[in-house]
């Protein structure tokens, strides 16, 4: 038990470090969800977040809520499968029958998840298909499904990745007065431009002609093989 307790303690750690908790909806991560439900032909789609006392969708496509309780969540317990967790007949199923949104308003009866997956195992949360009648799934739609999740990972690794660089460039700007920077700085999510003075420049040219440094170019032994 002592165990389960500091494994979770370490993957909420884990996830409070993504800093997309409670953020406002993303174009990415809702073209996923979006594409999924077409691919899959169903009415709900969601990329789910399991927080402490909650699971928060960080884009749902078919669902008017945000975010609903922890406890009869289905994303609290596809988060341990190693697969996707995959329920064809929820009104049938005993580990179903008696949640909320299945027995409730909602009337769900067919449920699949992959969890959503760290590089360093940590499983954050569960990318998620929902239909309102029970329906078949086989060995290649749970794969096709681990495939959604893989985007919506290798999404959230970019979006950290972006966060530090920009927190270690405003950090770094702030040293050359002749710049005049006091805050933090801007950089464009889809085209990783910088905003200097109003003006726009690629993260080459900021290099060059803002701060003076020769250009080179290099490739990353690990990029090569990708």
């Amino acid at each position: 038990m002592a165990d389960d307790k500091q494994q979770e303690t370490e993957r909420l750690e884990v996830l409070k470090r993504y800093e997309i908790l409670d953020t406002p909806p993303d174009g990415a991560f809702d073209r996923v969800t979006a594409l999924a439900a077409r691919f899959f032909q169903v009415p709900i789609s969601t990329i789910s977040l399991v927080d402490e006392d909650r699971i928060w969708f960080k884009s749902r496509f078919g669902l008017n809520v945000t975010e609903t309780e922890r406890a009869p969540g289905l994303c609290a317990s596809a988060i341990f499968s190693d697969k996707a967790y995959v329920v064809k007949r929820a009104i049938d199923d005993p580990r179903t029958l008696s949640n909320p949104l299945v027995a409730g308003v909602l009337g769900l009866r067919f449920y699949a998840a992959a969890p959503l997956v760290t590089h360093d195992g940590y499983r954050l949360g569960t990318m998620n298909i929902i239909d309102f009648h029970p329906r078949d799934f086989s060995d290649e739609n749970e794969a096709a499904l681990a495939d959604f999740a893989g985007l919506v990972m290798d999404q959230m690794e970019v979006r950290l990745a972006s966060q530090k660089v920009i927190g270690s460039l405003s950090a770094l700007l702030k040293t050359v007065p002749e710049l005049g920077i006091d805050d933090i700085v801007k950089v464009c999510g889809w085209t990783k431009r910088i905003q200097i003075d109003g003006a726009w420049y690629s993260f080459d040219e900021f290099l060059s002609r803002k701060i003076g440094l020769p250009i080179t170019r290099a490739t990353l032994p690990d990029a090569a093989n990708d």
